[in-house]
């Protein structure tokens, strides 16, 4: 088998039976069973952890945010050696002990919880151990998704996958705040667990052929990653942007945005109309993208990735409750479509035997200032005016789309699909 460049087949949309035909993959099918469990219970997991912070004698508002600073930070942690042993090992192995590590971790942290003998220093080694495991699992997730379909249905899986994503961001917290109220958080917990050996089982009942990349030493590997993530500036660049983006305007608004709420929008109560409509939309977006296939993914991705500026620029601009939820729904759409088609791209263009380390260097640079944008958010817009930070960030995302276009790699790159003889 050779590979042979040509324009990604089916430009336009299909017909409503072949949007579907992804399912059709009993490998695909088993996974995204597995993968939408998982992903269900990590949407009720925050608020689980957040609660049983909250009602322990040793715990509180400090504690809440240590254990999310705490996960973040295990997760940024491991994210390389994920992706080097995702490409020694195969995907699948990696994540299948990922999710093992993430079991045990909310297995332990609900008995606890339900025993009421939980300390909070447990809580943040077990969240530690979370986000280990959340670490190892996501450079997998990009590189295990092409062996388990055709490449012509590879922007399907990415959209079906997405599409859970979105579901889970919704559904997970809403039915964690009804078995808070009904049970207890360590409840929360336990259903979180399960939830991961679902997973568990559906990788464990994968078969792959392994195609694995030789073994030479952690730092010979990942320079080798290093050098091959630099030598394509269409995706270092993209990478850059989305790092970018997460600093200067998601972050501000994922802190300002309650607080605000609070002060002129009707409290906490209604601020929950955001995110839900926001994750209405990533569900529309990634529905809206099941059959199509353009042939400009990765400039389609960076236009979509305009539309999270519009709930900052409505927030900003001191309009009401409605005119800001309505705002992020467009945001939510454009969300489901720049990730669903970087990520294919990613998985097109990169060989088999890096795609591991190229996903752990991208998520890294990512997400990386995250953490930063979130701590300085607070004392920056103190400083400046809250509405001035987020015009800030509106301005800047709209300016760096403009960039990013402008440039040849960016704008002109049609992916490549592997082609049989």
């Amino acid at each position: 088998m050779t590979l042979r460049t040509r324009p990604p087949a089916a430009a336009g949309p299909r017909t409503a039976g072949h949007r579907l035909r992804v399912l059709r993959h009993h490998r695909f099918r088993r996974f995204l069973v597995g993968q939408s469990t998982s992903l269900l219970g990590s949407g009720m997991n925050t608020i689980g952890a957040t609660f049983a912070a909250l009602q322990l004698p040793d715990g509180g508002v400090d504690a809440v945010g240590l254990l999310m600073a705490v996960r973040i930070l295990a997760v940024l942690a491991v994210l390389l050696l994920g992706g080097v042993f995702t490409d020694r090992l195969g995907a699948r192995s990696v994540m299948l002990t990922a999710d093992l590590l993430r079991f045990a971790s909310q297995a332990v942290l609900a008995a606890l919880l339900v025993t009421h003998s939980a300390r909070i220093w447990e809580l943040v080694a077990l969240a530690a151990v979370l986000g280990i495991g959340e670490g190892a699992f996501s450079p997998g997730l990009t590189a295990l998704v092409p062996g388990l379909v055709p490449a012509e249905d590879l922007a399907d899986a990415n959209a079906l996958l997405q599409i859970t994503r979105a579901v889970a961001s919704v559904a997970g917290p809403g039915l964690a705040g009804v078995l808070v109220a009904v049970f207890d958080a360590g409840t929360v917990v336990a259903v979180d667990a399960v939830s991961y050996g679902v997973s568990v089982l559906a990788l464990a009942g994968l078969r792959l052929s392994r195609s694995t990349a030789p073994r030479r030493g952690l730092f010979t590997d990942l320079g080798r990653g290093w050098k091959e993530f630099t030598s394509r500036t269409w995706l270092w660049v993209t990478t850059l942007h989305f790092g970018l983006f997460n600093f200067v305007l998601w972050a501000p608004f994922l802190v300002l945005g309650p607080t605000l709420a609070q002060e002129r929008l009707g409290g906490a109560s209604s601020w929950g109309l955001v995110p839900a409509l926001y994750g209405a939309g990533s569900i529309i977006g990634g529905l809206a993208l099941l059959g199509r296939n353009p042939g400009r993914a990765l400039a389609w991705s960076v236009v979509a990735s305009a539309g999270w500026a519009l709930p900052v620029a409505a927030l900003a601009a001191r309009l009401p409750l409605a005119c800001v939820a309505a705002a992020a729904f467009p945001a939510g759409v454009g969300a489901a479509a720049c990730d669903t088609l970087a990520t294919t791209v990613l998985q097109r263009e990169i060989p088999d035997e890096v795609r591991g380390r190229i996903s752990a260097f991208e998520s890294l640079g990512a997400f990386a200032l995250g953490p930063l944008g979130l701590a300085l958010a607070g004392p920056v817009s103190g400083a400046v005016g809250a509405d001035r930070l987020l015009a800030f960030g509106v301005m800047w995302q709209l300016t760096a789309v403009g960039t990013v276009l402008m440039l040849p790699s960016v704008r002109r790159h049609a992916a490549t699909t592997p082609q049989p003889d």
